[in-house]
């Protein structure tokens, strides 16, 4: 016979359900806090470039900051987030216009902010999920770890000493 119970399956929301079906396709990222490092540049240089006009050589310097950039991206994701990196992200041939790395960087910032809520959603899954079980241990009435109450008089149960 096998000890364990089959696992409890919480919904809550179509969130929590979206964050477990990410969970189940295998949709992870690797190292988050140099996601979140990218993010934090890709963001800051989108806004650099809406306060500034940029010059030929400028536009070329920020169109090797974003390729470098989806390649540091792509080492932390898994597969399935790399593929669909890489259908959203499409590298440029040319200098891009302004107008063009505005919107490509605009694009992945849209898209890490929707990774960033997946991210959440799981979390929160996670945190709902451990909450239940630790609501039906309790409903289950299972044993706190405190000693059950004694009648004045009488010693503790089973101990000689």
């Amino acid at each position: 016979m096998s000890d364990q119970q089959p696992k409890p399956e919480v919904i809550v929301g179509a969130q929590a359900a979206q964050a477990a079906e990410a969970e189940e396709a295998g949709e992870f990222v690797e190292q988050p806090g140099k996601l979140l490092r990218i993010a934090s540049m890709i963001r800051e240089l989108l806004e650099e470039v809406r306060q500034s006009s940029l010059d030929e050589r400028g536009r070329r310097r920020l169109q090797e900051i974003y390729d470098r950039s989806l390649g540091e991206l792509k080492d932390v994701l898994s597969e399935d987030l790399q593929r669909e990196l890489e259908a959203l992200a499409i590298p440029f041939k040319e200098t891009p216009s302004e107008s063009e790395i505005r919107v490509a960087q605009a694009q992945l910032v849209g898209w890490l902010e929707g990774l960033f809520h997946g991210i959440q959603a799981a979390l929160w899954a996670q945190h709902m999920q451990a909450r239940q079980q630790l609501e039906e241990m309790r409903r289950r009435g299972l044993p706190s770890g405190r000693p059950p109450q004694q009648e004045p008089g009488q010693g503790p149960p089973g101990q000689y000493l």
